[in-house]
């Protein structure tokens, strides 16, 4: 795998890979991953390329119990043996799981009453298989259209895109001479829908870095309305473990509208150092009713070492705070000696509320969290803060962490967030 990636790399200059491999045999538990995780990993940090892998496929139920494929539907998906195959729980990777893109049943299956859907439209493929991932990360980071699964009583099996077209995802035909298309059903057919909007961002953006690419994809992905619904009944963490942070909308992830607006940077950090960023909040998006919300999205490379409980050997995270003057924010998380005595407090009204909290987000090195209002804020000031932060581990090698982060800003209402931070950027230059 090395071999093949690096080849690539240096000869033609590839920088998106797509890995539609797994060992079923070796199932991500007890939050470590083997070294072929490990080795992709390195090479996303060594080459800066962005390696996208399948979350890896599971047939849900077979023999006597293969009716609950349909009846236990989505409850078996959250099983330990349905948990992420090596290498999909890596770090730095981009993991993808699959959704439905509907029923699956053409107009041949859905003559015959006793061939039954398991999925509609937008609902995790039965198939896929969910996260954690390293450490417990969320993993798979995103979902695609990977295709269902059809209960089918009289043959006594479960049917996907290799029998039944209509439940499966449309491809090209390994042997195009024979046939033109085929279609087929699993996790490696989602993740060549990620990477085709990975290759939109570079497109757009050429210089971007990996992560600034991990990080725009985070910043644009939510879980369809669907999906949300049909895990609520399995707890709090079932949407996060199944989706990840979701669908990836490819127009969001490379461009800005008059409502939105992405602001980014690529930067590097030394070890045990933050920065502060100044975020610009025009004033129609302070006092406007209506639903506003802030994004903010991580993406950084650590270095990792498989042999180790603790994987990475760099972590990173990040506050959006508001309300209160920078000499408090530097104050509050510069190093302290000893003799200097512990760290001013900070009001928690200053401190945004982003979801999901820090102690879940921080476990992955690709993180991205929301914090949504709709009353008047005008009272915070016309500038939020963004403080990066980055803690050395195992890693005493490493000086510096390079990393990327956006922002969104987005209002429900047609303001003109766009042309207004435009101006105050070119005002503050």
């Amino acid at each position: 795998m090395r071999e093949a990636i690096t080849r690539l790399n240096d000869e033609f200059g590839c920088r998106i890979f797509v890995i539609a491999l797994g060992d079923r045999k070796k199932v991500i538990e007890g939050g470590k991953v083997g070294p072929w995780a490990a080795t992709l990993d390195e090479l996303v940090r060594e080459r800066g390329v962005v390696i996208i892998v399948a979350a890896g496929n599971r047939q849900p139920r077979t023999g006597v119990r293969i009716e609950q494929a349909l009846t236990d539907y989505p409850t078996y998906l959250l099983e330990t043996s349905n948990r992420l195959c090596e290498p999909a729980g890596g770090m730095n990777i981009v993991t993808v799981g699959s959704l439905a893109h509907g029923d699956g049943l053409g107009p041949r299956a859905g003559e015959n009453v006793g061939v039954l859907a398991i999925t509609d439209a937008m609902e995790p493929s039965p198939f896929s298989r969910v996260g954690p991932g390293v450490r417990g990360a969320i993993k798979p980071d995103f979902v695609d259209v990977g295709g269902t699964l059809v209960y089918d009583p009289i043959v006594a099996r479960l049917r996907g895109g290799e029998e039944l077209p209509e439940a499966g995802v449309i491809s090209l035909h390994f042997r195009p001479v024979e046939r033109l298309f085929a279609s087929r059903s699993g996790t490696s057919h989602a993740a060549p829908l990620v990477a085709h909007k990975a290759g939109q961002i570079l497109t757009r953006f050429p210089d971007a870095s990996a992560n600034l690419v991990r990080a725009l994809l985070a910043g644009s992905a939510t879980v369809p309305e669907a999906a949300i619904a049909r895990l609520a009944p399995l707890g709090d963490q079932a949407e996060r473990l199944a989706c990840g942070h979701g669908l990836v909308d490819a127009e969001r992830a490379a461009f800005s509208d008059d409502a939105r607006v992405v602001l980014y940077a690529e930067d590097e950090l030394a070890i045990d150092h933050f920065a502060v960023y100044q975020v610009p909040i025009p004033q129609p998006f302070q006092t406007e009713l209506g639903r506003r919300s802030i994004r903010v999205s991580l993406a950084y490379d650590p270095p990792v070492r498989h042999s180790r409980q603790d994987y990475n050997g760099v972590s990173m995270g990040f506050r959006l705070i508001r309300g209160c003057e920078p000499n408090l924010i530097f104050e509050h998380f510069r190093s302290r000696t000893a003799e200097e005595g512990p760290f001013p407090e900070m009001e928690k009204r200053f401190n945004c509320a982003l979801e999901p909290s820090s102690t879940v987000r921080e476990k992955s090195s690709l993180q991205t969290a929301t914090i949504t209002f709709s009353r008047d804020v005008s009272h915070y000031g016309d500038s939020y803060y963004l403080v990066v932060r980055c803690a050395g581990g195992w890693a005493d090698e490493v000086a510096r962490q390079s990393f990327a982060v956006t922002v969104e800003l987005a209002h429900d209402a047609e303001i003109q967030l766009y042309e207004r931070l435009r101006q105050r950027a070119r005002i503050r230059t």
